[in-house]
């Protein structure tokens, strides 16, 4: 008697389960009209970057505590350079298309600097 009551209650139980996930499973969304896009900007510049130089560290010269250049066009909001690959992005302050980055924090060094990388979005 025990155990047909058993039965009956996990039978009981699992169909009840089952109701459970079919009316979830079976649950409606609504999602407001909304509008969707495609399109294509203007032709994409690039930036020409020139006159590049390094400042070393008065007392510690193998570290660089800048790296500056000019930029054209002059006009990027956003600029950063990168001396060696994988190594740390630094910010850059340009004003007309004089550009400036220290590359103190973190520290980079002569020798740590393999190549040169800028990135400049307007």
């Amino acid at each position: 008697m025990r155990r047909r009551r058993f039965v009956v209650t996990v039978l009981l139980g699992a169909l009840l389960a089952g109701a459970l996930i079919g009316k979830v499973a079976t649950a409606s969304n609504t999602v407001p009209n909304q509008s969707l896009g495609y399109g294509s900007a203007a032709a994409v510049t690039a930036y020409t970057i020139s006159g590049v130089t390094y400042t070393l560290d008065s007392t510690s010269p193998q570290n660089i505590d800048q790296v500056a250049f000019t930029i054209s066009p002059t006009n990027p909001r956003l600029v950063k350079a990168q001396l060696a690959p994988g190594g740390a992005w630094y910010a850059c302050t340009n004003s007309a298309g004089n550009v400036s980055c220290a590359t103190t924090t973190p520290q980079t060094t002569a020798t740590g600097s393999t190549q040169l990388t800028v990135v400049a979005t307007q």
